[in-house]
């Protein structure tokens, strides 16, 4: 595809959707474009029944080989799949480490679950030194700027080549076609409202030249109401199985994601969700393998970014509005460093070696 060089356009997207939602456009001439189409054909699930027969049967062609590596966090996704790992399976789990601070450290329930199921458990430790150096080897790959969670998937993954794995299984995807996104689910949303709350930077508050893209958005909205579950299985959804397969393409490894081969073939209960049920299904699942065991409180992927970019002066480059960051989020700040990181690269044509 012959794409059109449109750097204010890509900017603005990156910050609104941590990704160009426009393939005919790129940051630059001949600059690589790392793409992966999602799966086609994903299987329609309606109860929790079903989604398990599915992850069994997804698991089962996963680990066929017995050359395949778990990403265990201390959720529930990736719990479910633990089950359904052959005994002394080996299980990695991230340990984002800040010297002299207590940040979220998911390896003591990742262990339990480790336990419980006979895998042999590993601990991946992620600092920012790593974040530094690991980004631009990323960036290159992908030919944009990448997600934060890209660093600790590389270098899991890394870490499994090491140890003699060819394949590893995360549990992707659960979160964005299960309900997952409780504050996103929380309430009916004017187009408006879910631009504003889900965009991750707005590009006017950031750049000197913005674009608002809103199309995505528009695509999914009816009588002035987004339909953030529809948004999410198209547009986030891609973005994320683009940074999940670009960190582990980068590495050298296969991935598989057997959440990602579902969708959800009944209406989703807002109901449910609104009443603190979220991932429903995959709740009745995990109550099912684990009886009596309580559900974990849910957190992200842990990435202690309020921390580590404190200090963080902001951008410097002409494109940016200067102490655009002061006031914005670790995540927020990370969006900003990479993008900025990214045309740096460009500039001194090192995007693409």
């Amino acid at each position: 595809m012959d794409r059109i060089v449109d750097r204010d356009f890509c900017m603005s997207s990156w910050l609104m959707f941590r990704t160009v939602v426009d393939r005919s456009r790129c940051f630059a001439e001949g600059i690589k474009d790392f793409h992966v189409t999602p799966p086609e054909g994903r299987r329609s699930v309606k109860d929790s029944h079903e989604l398990e027969e599915a992850l069994r049967e997804g698991m089962a062609a996963a680990t066929k080989g017995g050359r395949t590596a778990l990403a265990l966090s201390g959720g529930i996704d990736s719990a479910i799949l633990a089950k359904m790992m052959p005994k002394d399976s080996m299980a990695y789990t991230f340990k984002c480490v800040v010297p002299g601070v207590q940040v979220t450290d998911e390896t003591e329930q990742a262990a339990r679950y480790a336990a419980e199921c006979g895998l042999e458990h590993r601990i991946v430790e992620v600092y920012w030194d790593d974040m530094e150096r690991l980004a631009p080897v990323l960036m290159r790959h992908k030919g944009s700027p990448c997600h934060s969670i890209e660093i600790q998937i590389y270098k899991a993954s890394r870490k499994a080549l090491e140890d003699g794995f060819d394949e590893i299984v995360f549990g992707e995807s659960a979160d964005i076609v299960y309900g997952g996104m409780s504050g996103l689910m929380s309430k009916d949303w004017t187009f408006g409202e879910f631009v504003d709350r889900y965009s991750y930077v707005l590009p006017y508050k950031v750049l000197r030249h913005p674009m608002m893209i809103t199309d995505p958005y528009a695509a999914w909205t009816k009588e002035g109401y987004t339909d953030a579950h529809a948004f999410l299985n198209k547009t986030m959804y891609e973005e994320a199985i683009n940074s999940y397969e670009d960190a582990c393409a980068t590495a050298g490894i296969r991935l598989h994601m057997p959440y990602s081969k579902t969708v959800l073939g009944a209406p989703l209960d807002y109901a449910r969700i609104r009443r603190g049920e979220n991932k429903y299904l995959i709740r009745e699942i995990f109550q099912r393998l684990y009886p009596g065991w309580e559900i974990p409180v849910k957190t992200p992927m842990p990435r202690p970014l309020n921390e580590w970019m404190k200090d963080w002066v902001g951008p410097r480059r002409d494109e940016f509005w200067q102490h655009c960051t002061d006031v914005m989020t670790g995540d927020q700040k990370w969006y900003v460093y990479a993008l900025e990181r990214f045309l740096n690269m460009i500039d001194d044509g090192d995007y693409n070696k």
